[in-house]
């Protein structure tokens, strides 16, 4: 028998969720470091139109949430990097595979892509 409503359990875990990767930023954040940007200034490059305080802010919460690290290494310049954790990699896997799924559905109805 089909459950009537999500469980407490469940809606938290789709607003936990949503609030990570709902937002238009976090996948090309998490895309990027995949793709093996893992600087700052290079993520706020290789990401067109993200801010800098939004990547901070989406920096935090992928951190928060478990999906990136934070590495530093002093010197005379401080370099701060970012790695995905294996939860992250997962996440990286699926969300490209749901960009696929969208390209191949443009492509189906005779949408352009960018």
């Amino acid at each position: 028998m089909k459950p009537r409503y999500l469980s407490l359990n469940e809606r938290q875990a789709f607003r936990r969720l949503e609030d990570v990767v709902g937002c238009k930023w976090s996948a090309a954040v998490i895309s990027a470091i995949a793709c093996g940007v893992t600087r700052p200034g290079q993520l706020e490059r290789f990401i067109p139109g993200i801010s800098t305080k939004v990547l901070n802010e989406r920096l935090r919460k992928l951190l928060d949430y478990g999906l990136i690290t934070r590495s530093e290494k002093v010197g005379r310049v401080m370099e701060v990097h970012y790695h995905l954790t294996p939860t992250g990699r997962k996440l990286s896997r699926i969300l490209e595979q749901i960009r696929r799924l969208d390209e191949q559905h443009a492509k189906q109805h005779g949408r352009f892509l960018e």
